[in-house]
C-alpha cells in the first residue's frame, strides 16, 4: 500500500532493540522437488532477507519469514537463503544490506519502508545484483518494489467489527501515520459503518512498528474507553493478547493469532509473501528478472481474511464472503464515493473512486474516525 507513496520523512519500521541484539538466521535447502532441474556444478542462487523486527510466532516479520521458508522449500538446493532480523532503519540497515551484497547475495529483499534510501544507495553500488523493497516507491533498473492492497482486507474486517460491536466503539492501535496505515484505518471505518452507521473508530498511536509494552498500554487504554473490538497496525501479537485477557474481541493483523487469542479472535487479516518470493527468485534463475512494481491483494491471495470465530452468524459470514469476492473481481472498491472526511469535507463524490495518487498520499480520516492523523 505504500508503493507509490509520497515521501513523508524518514519513517520506518524501527524496532526497540539495539542492533547488537540482532540475530542472523540461515537455512540451506536439502530437497529438490520433482520437475526442477538441478543446476549441476553451478552454485546455488544466494537470496537475502532483511527484517526490521525480531522473529516471533506472529506478525509482520513472521509472515515474511514464512515466505522465505516457502521459497527455500520450493526451490530446494537451487537457492541458499539467509535472513537477518531486528535491523533498525537508517545506517544499520544500509550496513546490513551492503554486507549481504558483499557476501555475494544475488537477490536481496528488504521488508521495511524505512529501508528505501539505504537500499537505493547499495543498489547503485552493486548494479549487477538485484534488490527488492517491500512498501517502497523508488525503483532502479536493479531495484524493484512490491506491496499489497492491505486496505481490502481491512474493509472486510471493519464490516465484521461493525456487525459485532455492542458499544459501537472500535479500537485501533496504530504505529506511524504514513498513508499505508491511514488507508487501513479509513477502510476499516468504511466497512464498519457500511453495516453499522453508529460505529466509531478510536485510534491510539505508538509511533513505533514494534513495541509490545506501548502496544499493550494502548490496547488497555482503549478497552478502558469501552471499546469492545480491537485491531492494530503494529508488528507484534500484543493487542490480540490484551483483548483476550480483557474479554474484548480481537481482529489481528498480519498473522492468524488464534494461538494467542483462542477465544476472542473474531477474524484475522493475514499477508502471504511466499508465492511472490518464489516467482521473483525463479525469474532471476531463468534470466527473466525485471525491475517491477507489484501490488497484490485479495484477488491473488497476498491479502486474506480468515480464522473467523465460530460464533459469527452465518448471515454475516456470507455477506463478508460476498464482499470479498466483489473486491477480488473488481466489482467493489472500498474507496468508492461518496466519501466524506471527519471534518465534513466531501473527498470523493458519488460515482467516483479515490485516485491512486491520492490514495498513496492519504493524510486524513473518513467520517467515523475520531481525531486527526498526527503530523511527522
Amino acid at each position: 500500500m505504500k508503493n507509490l507513496m509520497t515521501p513523508m520523512a524518514a519513517i520506518g519500521r524501527a524496532g526497540p532493540f539495539a542492533i547488537t541484539r540482532r540475530r542472523a538466521t540461515a537455512l540451506l535447502g536439502a530437497v529438490l522437488l520433482p520437475g526442477l532441474p538441478r543446476a549441476g556444478a553451478a552454485a546455488p542462487l544466494k537470496v537475502g532477507f532483511v527484517y526490521v523486527s525480531p522473529l516471533s510466532d506472529a506478525g509482520w516479520t513472521h509472515q515474511h519469514e514464512q515466505g522465505r521458508l516457502a521459497l527455500q522449500a520450493r526451490l530446494g538446493d537451487r537457492v541458499v537463503t539467509q535472513a537477518v532480523e531486528n535491523v533498525r532503519e537508517g545506517p544499520d540497515a544500509e550496513r546490513v544490506v551492503r554486507d549481504l551484497a558483499g557476501q555475494g547475495h544475488d537477490l536481496i529483499f528488504g521488508t521495511s519502508f524505512g529501508y528505501m534510501e539505504p537500499m537505493l544507495r547499495v543498489a547503485r553500488q552493486y548494479p549487477a545484483l538485484r534488490f527488492e523493497h517491500a512498501s517502497g516507491y523508488k525503483r532502479l533498473p536493479n531495484l524493484a518494489t512490491y506491496n499489497a492492497r492491505f486496505h481490502e482486507g481491512r474493509y472486510l474486517a471493519g464490516m465484521l467489527a461493525g456487525a459485532t460491536t455492542r458499544s459501537n466503539r472500535l479500537g485501533y492501535v496504530a504505529a506511524l501515520p504514513i498513508p499505508e496505515v491511514i488507508q487501513g484505518i479509513n477502510a476499516f471505518a468504511l466497512g464498519a459503518r457500511l453495516v453499522n452507521p453508529a460505529a466509531e473508530v478510536r485510534v491510539i498511536w505508538t509511533q513505533r512498528w514494534f513495541d509490545p509494552p506501548r502496544e499493550r498500554d494502548a490496547a488497555n487504554t482503549l478497552i478502558d474507553q469501552r471499546v469492545d473490538v480491537l485491531t492494530h497496525h503494529t508488528d507484534s501479537s500484543t493487542v490480540a493478547l490484551a483483548a483476550e485477557q480483557a474479554g474484548a474481541w480481537a481482529l489481528p493483523y498480519h498473522s492468524d493469532m488464534r494461538h494467542i487469542a483462542p477465544i476472542r479472535q473474531l477474524a484475522a487479516v493475514t499477508h502471504h509473501w511466499g508465492e511472490y518470493y518464489i516467482a521473483r527468485t525463479l525469474a532471476l534463475l531463468q534470466g527473466d528478472w525485471r525491475s517491477t512494481d507489484t501490488m497484490g491483494g485479495l484477488a491473488d491471495g497476498m491479502v486474506r481474511i480468515g480464522g473467523i470465530a465460530e460464533s459469527v452468524p452465518a448471515v454475516i459470514r456470507e455477506r463478508i464472503d460476498a464482499s470479498r469476492q466483489a473486491i477480488a473481481s473488481g466489482v467493489l472498491n472500498p474507496f468508492a464515493g461518496p466519501i466524506t472526511d471527519n471534518a465534513g469535507q466531501v473527498r470523493v463524490t458519488r460515482g467516483q473512486s479515490i485516485r491512486p495518487q491520492d490514495l498513496h498520499t492519504m493524510d486524513w480520516f473518513v467520517q467515523g474516525v475520531r481525531g486527526k492523523p498526527p503530523t511527522k
